[in-house]
């Protein structure tokens, strides 16, 4: 399984129309293959930063979405609202035995 954690941060004023673009597309995303789980997160010290944080069966799936439609429509509309370039790390779980 791979984690996706996606931290984004916003213009103040964007805010709402991100949290609107997110609302709009969730169940889409959730729905692609290979996506177990979405949620979003906002950091309690500052509102203007976001962390989309998603399971994903394989990297191909979630490769696939990131090079479906879907993607590219959210993804176009998201990065316009941003203040700063977003970060994306791709991690596994690891279990200390």
């Amino acid at each position: 399984m791979i984690i996706r954690i996606v931290k984004m941060n916003f213009k103040p004023e964007n805010i709402n129309e991100f949290q609107e673009i997110f609302n709009e597309s969730k169940h889409l995303i959730r729905a692609m293959p290979g996506c177990s789980h979405l949620e979003l997160l906002n950091d309690i010290n500052s509102p203007e930063i976001f962390f989309t944080y998603s399971f994903w069966d394989s990297e191909s799936d979630l490769t696939n979405y990131r090079n479906s439609p879907l993607f590219a429509a959210v993804w176009s509309k998201t990065k316009i609202l941003f203040s700063s370039k977003a970060e994306a790390w791709s991690v596994e779980q690891k279990v200390i035995l």
